[in-house]
C-alpha cells in the first residue's frame, strides 16, 4: 500500500502548510495540461488522493492511526475481503471520506473582434462561480468552532449492520447516515456558506489572450474554476473563443483576406494606393493591366501566428469597377479607347469561373 507521505514527499510530522505546498508543487508539475504523459496522469491521481487524506486534519488523524489489526492482516486476504466483495463492506472500511471535494470545471465564452486576435488582447473577465467562503476559510464551521466526532459511528464514517444471507448472519460496513460518511458532524455551520465552505459570487479574472486564437479554440485556466465543497481545490476554467464577423476582412489561417476595388483607368495604367488595414495604413501597388480576380499579396500584415513567430499575409482580391454613369465627353473618350485598343465585340468564349469562385481558388493556391 502506497504511503501518502511518501507520495507527497513530506515527513510524517510535516505541518499542514508544508503538505499544502508540496501538493501544489506536484500538481503544477503533473497536471495533464502541463504534462500529458500517462505516467504523470497516474501520479497526479495518487498525489490528489494523498492530499485529500492528509490535507484534512480529521482524515489525516484517522490515517495516522492505521488499520485495526484483525482477520486478513495487513497484506492477507480474509473473510472481511470476501464480505467486501459480496456485501459492500465486510469487516473493514476505507475510513471517513473527506469534506474537501474537488471543484467542478467551468466553461465561459469569450467574444473577440478580429483586431483582437492580430496581436492578442488583455481582458478582465467577470464570472459567476463558487469561491472560497471568507468567513470560515472553507472549514464550513462557524468561527471559533470545529467539527465534532460523530457519536453514531465513532468517527469512522461507517456503521456495522447485521445482514442475513445464505452464509448466515454477516456484518457489513455502510456509510453512517448521521454524518454522511464524513466521520464528523458540524453542530454550528458557518452562517455565510451554510456549512459548504464555499459561496456563489462574482469574480474578476485577468486574462492575457494570445494572438492567433480562432473561433472554437479553448484556453485552459487551471485553478480558476469552481471551488469544491468544503473548500476543496478549484477546477479548471475553460475559455471558448468566438471571433466576431468583420465587415471588411475575413480570415484564412494566419492570412487576412479582403477585396480591393480598382477603377478601369487604374487597372489599365497601374496605380499606388494607401488602404486601411486592420492595424493601420497599408501601401498597395496595382500593376498595369491587372484583372478582376487577381490577388495582391502584402506580406506580414496578417494575423500573428499562435505557434511560431511572425505574421501571415494580407491578400487582396482585385475587383475592377466599371463606371455606371458617364457624360458625353467620357463616352467619347471610351469610344476612342475602344478603337485604339481594337477591343473585340462581346462574344462567347470558353467557360470561366465567376469572380468570387476565381478569387477563392486563387486564395487557396
Amino acid at each position: 500500500m502506497t504511503d501518502h507521505y511518501e507520495t507527497l514527499g513530506v515527513a510524517r510530522d510535516a505541518g499542514q502548510d508544508e503538505i499544502k505546498k508540496a501538493y501544489r508543487r506536484l500538481a503544477r508539475e503533473l497536471h495533464p495540461d502541463v504534462n500529458p504523459s500517462a505516467d504523470a496522469a497516474e501520479r497526479f491521481k495518487d498525489v490528489t488522493h494523498a492530499y485529500d487524506v492528509l490535507g484534512d486534519a480529521q482524515s489525516r488523524a484517522e490515517y495516522d492511526r492505521g488499520p485495526l489489526p484483525g482477520m486478513g492482516g495487513a497484506g492477507g486476504f480474509g473473510f472481511g475481503d470476501i464480505f467486501e466483495q459480496f456485501f459492500g463492506g465486510g469487516g473493514r472500511s476505507s475510513g471517513p471520506r473527506s469534506r474537501r471535494q474537488p471543484g467542478q470545471d467551468s466553461l465561459l465564452r469569450v467574444d473577440l473582434d478580429l483586431a483582437d486576435v492580430v496581436f492578442g488582447v488583455h481582458r478582465e473577465l467577470r464570472v459567476q462561480t463558487a469561491v472560497l467562503c471568507e468567513t470560515c476559510d472553507g472549514a464550513a464551521t462557524a468561527p471559533g468552532t470545529s467539527p465534532e466526532r460523530c457519536t453514531q459511528c465513532g468517527g469512522s464514517g461507517h456503521v456495522q449492520r447485521q445482514v442475513r444471507s445464505l452464509l448466515g448472519n454477516v456484518v457489513t460496513n455502510q456509510p453512517c447516515t448521521v454524518c454522511q460518511g464524513f466521520g464528523t458532524v458540524i453542530p454550528q455551520p458557518c452562517h455565510t456558506c451554510a456549512g459548504h465552505g464555499r459561496v456563489r459570487a462574482e469574480r474578476t479574472i485577468p486574462v492575457d489572450i494570445p494572438a492567433g486564437v480562432d473561433t472554437g479554440l479553448r484556453i485552459q485556466l487551471p485553478g480558476q474554476g469552481e471551488v469544491g465543497e468544503g473548500g476543496g481545490p478549484a477546477g479548471t476554467l475553460y475559455l471558448e473563443i468566438n471571433v466576431r464577423h468583420h465587415d471588411v476582412f475575413s480570415r484564412d489561417g494566419d492570412d487576412l483576406l479582403g477585396t480591393l476595388e480598382v477603377s478601369m483607368p487604374d487597372a489599365a495604367l497601374g496605380a499606388r494606393a494607401s488602404v486601411d488595414g486592420i492595424d493601420g495604413p497599408v501601401e498597395v501597388e496595382v500593376r498595369a493591366g491587372i484583372q478582376s480576380g487577381d490577388v495582391i499579396t502584402v506580406g506580414d500584415r496578417g494575423v500573428t501566428r499562435l505557434r511560431g513567430s511572425g505574421r501571415g499575409d494580407l491578400r487582396l482580391g482585385v475587383q475592377v469597377v466599371t463606371p455606371t454613369k458617364t457624360d458625353r465627353r467620357t463616352e467619347e473618350l471610351l469610344r476612342e479607347l475602344k478603337e485604339r485598343t481594337r477591343a473585340p465585340e462581346p462574344q462567347l468564349s470558353q467557360f470561366k469561373q465567376g469572380l468570387f469562385a476565381k478569387m477563392r481558388d486563387r486564395f487557396h493556391l
